[in-house]
């Protein structure tokens, strides 16, 4: 009842202005014709907001905490600009080595390394790793290799041929068990494995990311062409550094060392970097 009512204000005060504007006061023919054109106006505004309020809300994630360390805490609005560590959750699809020879956008080498980078991140971050693959023992390959490190920590969850995890029941009951809303997602091919779920659980209520860096398509056209489709559904491109950054947020940390180390090993010059400096100190502190 409250949209009709809604609609209805909506319809009035449109038809209003229209014979306002046409310094119309009487019931005259023409103003039959404005009407019908308000009325489709306005079914095609309510139509629209009630398409878009029959999507699933988001549901309430965690209560934002303290971010600790830092020397001023961000302000709401603020803080919705980037994502709630402890309100994420990583979940890395179909990084198997038959899909990976088919990947021509990022080189196989770095498309590895970030993979194990965004999972040495989340274990860092103490957020859940959900990692997945369609049939590891068709011609996709098995997983690779890297994540049986994580088996521990993370949560694998075997499908049954579902193209997208999304489609899969389990999946999405251990993505759920986390409680966790905001979900930053890579895997291969970017094009289906990544854009079929972000979009889907992006329409269930999700906040979305998808890491550029650590997922791969069997060309640079279809990669360009996912990042346009997904961008326009509110998916948020990243890449493997913004994730460690946004996970991180200050140096001023007990495990700021920690997270050194994940910069070595996801940029190297960055390593080099730390190296130098180490030198410059131990060198400033020897006796001349």
């Amino acid at each position: 009842m409250r949209e009709i009512a809604r609609m209805s204000c909506f319809v009035s005060a449109l038809f209003t202005a229209i014979r306002r504007s046409l310094n119309l006061h009487s019931r005259a023919p023409t103003i039959t014709v404005c009407s019908a054109a308000a009325v489709a106006l306005a079914m095609l505004v309510y139509n629209g907001n009630l398409s878009g309020d029959a999507h699933a809300q988001p549901a309430a994630g965690k209560a934002r905490g303290i971010i600790p360390g830092l020397t001023r805490q961000p302000s709401p609005a603020a803080a919705e600009v980037l994502f709630d560590p402890n309100d994420t959750a990583i979940l890395l699809l179909d990084h198997q080595t038959g899909l990976f020879q088919t990947v021509k956008d990022v080189p196989i080498a770095e498309l590895r390394n970030n993979t194990v980078a965004l999972a040495n991140i989340a274990k860092l971050g103490k957020a859940p790793i959900i990692y997945t693959a369609s049939e590891p023992n068709g011609p996709n390959g098995p997983l690779m290799d890297e994540l049986n490190a994580f088996k521990d920590y993370a949560t694998y969850v075997p499908r049954k041929g579902e193209i997208s995890s999304w489609d899969n029941a389990e999946f999405v009951k251990a993505v759920e068990a986390t409680g966790r809303k905001t979900l930053v997602i890579a895997g291969v091919w970017t094009s289906v494995c990544v854009a079929f779920p972000a979009l889907q659980a992006k329409a269930d209520g999700y906040k979305v990311y998808f890491v550029t860096d650590a997922s791969g398509d069997p060309s640079v056209m279809a990669s360009q062409t996912t990042m346009a489709r997904l961008a326009a559904a509110g998916i948020v491109p990243v890449s493997t550094n913004a994730v460690l950054c946004e996970f991180q947020r200050t140096w001023n940390r007990p495990d700021a060392a920690q997270w050194g180390e994940i910069y070595g090993q996801l940029v190297p010059h960055y390593k080099a970097v730390v190296e130098s400096f180490q030198r410059a100190q131990e060198a400033a502190k020897s006796p001349q």
